[in-house]
């Protein structure tokens, strides 16, 4: 039989349970955080060989590298939690139905679609960030200048003076006004596109690998950055018209299930890739905490999109409170209202706080 919501004492009990189910996790993510950040010369020579090793990796220096990690990252996650979904009918948070379908032991699922029906929508997905990769020069922090400008089909800088550029030229020295890459990460630049190089088809890397605390606290950071700013972009898109009619598609489904993760519009794609990449530049992220970070982004969306209660849910793992989770996030597909932050809990309860609080003024 599906789950009913549990009230009062009956919840209370549900959710000490529920956390129980997830000590294990609790302990082995915590144990890794706390080494990786106490300890990082326990796993300094690991990451120096992995880091060697995609150093040198044509393909991870490809400028649509992380374009690729985040479609093998979503084409993997996203159908294991589809068949989790279709195969466990006591895990389903919001079934709907006819009160007859909704007491079956294994009540009608909600329309999806098979992988192979979905190409055009990853299409829609990949075509603008794949545009993109092939446009804008990649800039991440530690890289040197030169291999920056180089990568953008621009000449080595061999000194800086006053406002100008002195760059390098096979047959003398020449000036020529400073602006052409600003060294920020958040400041887009353009591929300067010659016959010899049409193309942004790589990306610079920083010569040294990163450290498991850099690594840990880059992470933790990004993401409480990247919950704050989503938090104020979907609040947007639900209270300004405008916005709110290109949001309205991705609440326009019966039931709660994986698939509905990327019922996105291209502006809402886009949005989600912008504030990603706002959050680790800002911070000047290594490369590598980009790499770990794509996956876990990915798998943290499609898990709030799941419609299931999952016993290791990540709102399960982290400390009481913190995480939004799939309950939450469901309520909200379902009302439209809360749960605007997408993985943590507190930016919700400050907002309906601010709200009360201007009631009652």
């Amino acid at each position: 039989m599906i789950k009913t919501p549990p009230d009062g004492q009956a919840q209370r009990a549900q959710v000490v349970r529920d956390r129980s189910s997830a000590l294990l996790p609790r302990c082995l993510l915590g144990a890794l955080l706390l080494t990786a950040i106490c300890l990082p010369t326990l796993y300094q020579p690991f990451l120096d060989r992995v880091y060697a090793l995609l150093y040198t990796s044509d393909f991870y220096r490809f400028s649509g590298f992380e374009t690729v990690l985040t479609i093998l990252s979503y084409a993997t996650i996203e159908p294991l939690f589809t068949y989790k979904f279709g195969h466990n009918p006591q895990l389903r948070i919001d079934v709907r139905g006819s009160t007859q379908d909704l007491h079956k032991p294994r009540p009608r699922l909600p329309k999806m679609q098979r992988p192979w029906h979905r190409f055009y929508e990853m299409f829609i997905y990949v075509a603008p960030l794949f545009c993109l990769d092939l446009i804008m020069i990649k800039k991440f922090a530690d890289v040197p200048i030169n291999d920056i400008r180089r990568t953008g089909n621009y000449e080595p800088v061999i000194a800086r003076t006053g406002g100008t550029y002195i760059l390098h030229s096979n047959s003398s020295s020449r000036h020529q006004p400073a602006g052409n890459i600003s060294p920020s990460f958040l400041l887009p630049s353009v591929h300067n596109f010659s016959l010899s190089s049409p193309l942004q088809l790589e990306r610079a890397l920083p010569p040294v690998p990163p450290t498991s605390q850099r690594l840990a606290l880059e992470l933790m950071t990004a993401f409480f950055i990247y919950d704050f700013v989503f938090f104020a972009t979907h609040l947007a898109f639900h209270k300004i018209g405008a916005l709110s009619r290109l949001h309205n598609p991705h609440h326009t489904h019966a039931e709660i299930h994986p698939q509905i993760t990327n019922r996105l519009s291209i502006a809402e794609r886009l949005s989600l890739v912008m504030l990603a990449n706002f959050s680790l530049n800002i911070i000047g992220s290594h490369v590598v905490t980009r790499t770990l970070f794509v996956p876990i982004f990915v798998y943290l969306l499609i898990e709030i999109h799941s419609g299931m209660d999952l016993d290791w849910g990540y709102d399960k793992i982290l400390p009481a409170g913190c995480g939004a989770g799939a309950r939450s996030h469901a309520h909200h597909h379902k009302t439209g209202t809360g749960a605007y932050a997408p993985f943590f809990g507190w930016w919700d309860a400050a907002y309906a706080w601010c709200v009360s609080a201007r009631k009652q003024a």
